[in-house]
């Protein structure tokens, strides 16, 4: 997969993808995205924690080749643009990619770019584990106890971004057909936001987390919803 501007390491091995398992060599490249704003500090004290954490655990036996790519205020410095398809075209390729936060720059062309790379590369499950570290202060009698995978859908709901700013034709379309012909209450100077959720986005996050659930060994899976109230 030719690359316009990046140019990639020369030691290393990509993560392949055989019958659905990541194959992953001792020396995985892995792009990363620096990031805006505090983005830089984050990304670079995090790297010194994540190089440790493999040599103390593989006795250097195991290595990250890391390898930057660009979005955000570097890309537009670099490419005149703030997510350059070289971006997507390395993600793509290594199957694996580290991202600092990232600020949209005005008139950038994206409501996000967070969103946008979520959307373009069907990043679907938002994976959050949420585990007690012993020493930590805490507030519950029994924190030890924690210990969670949340699976939460990335590309739909108020993710899909299908927004359109109050004041806009758009927004005063949509307004007068909610209005008129679905008897809505909508206020003339609301902006407009629609959050769909299909069948198809739901099933394939509910069935990552089942599959994530029987290869972990994890007891349970308990959907959650706000279905009271929303």
């Amino acid at each position: 997969m030719p690359f316009d501007k990046l140019i990639p390491p020369t030691v290393g091995n990509e993560i392949k993808k055989v019958e659905g398992n990541l194959v992953i060599p001792d020396n995985p490249i892995i792009p990363y995205i620096e990031g805006d704003g505090i983005g830089p500090d984050i990304m670079k004290a995090s790297k010194i924690v994540w190089d440790s954490a493999i040599e103390k655990a593989y006795k250097k036996q195991k290595k990250i080749i890391w390898f930057e790519i660009f979005a955000g205020e570097k890309a537009q410095k670099l490419y005149n643009e703030v997510l350059p398809e070289d971006t997507f075209n390395a993600i793509r390729k290594y199957k694996i990619a580290i991202k600092g936060p990232l600020t949209t720059p005005v008139g950038g062309g994206f409501r996000s770019l967070n969103v946008t790379l979520r959307q373009v590369l069907d990043l679907y499950a938002c994976v959050r584990p949420v585990k007690y570290i012993k020493g930590v202060p805490t507030p519950v009698k029994e924190p030890e106890k924690m210990n969670v995978v949340i699976f939460r859908e990335n590309t739909e709901d108020v993710y899909s971004g299908v927004e359109w700013e109050k004041g806009s034709t758009e927004a005063k379309k949509v307004i007068s057909f909610l209005n008129n012909e679905m008897k809505a209450k909508i206020r003339e100077d609301s902006g407009i936001g629609i959050k769909p959720i299909s069948v198809y986005a739901t099933k394939r996050l509910v069935r990552s987390a089942i599959k994530y659930a029987i290869k972990q060994g994890r007891k349970s899976v308990t959907l959650v919803h706000k279905g009271n109230i929303m």
